[in-house]
């Protein structure tokens, strides 16, 4: 079961708020970053609430990949 969409992003903003704090306490309490602690606070989040990327596509593979297109494009052209 679903719970409320306000909820979540409540939770989600006090995570990437709390973040942001620790950011700014770790960095030397600096003035005028509170944007640039906001921001790398809200990619940490995010990336942790998506979790990781799905594997890219092997060098090797893709290169076969185009050769098989380009061996189908030559012998449509030959015909």
């Amino acid at each position: 079961m679903l719970g409320h969409p306000e909820g979540n992003l409540e939770d989600l903003s006090n995570k990437i708020r709390e973040r942001a704090y620790e950011l700014w306490v770790e960095r030397g309490y600096r003035d005028g970053e509170a944007q640039q602690n906001w921001l790398a606070a809200e990619r940490e989040i995010l990336a942790a609430s998506v979790g990781p990327a799905p594997p890219a596509l092997p060098r090797a593979r893709a290169r076969q990949s185009k050769a098989k297109v380009a061996s189908k494009r030559s012998k449509l052209l030959a015909n």
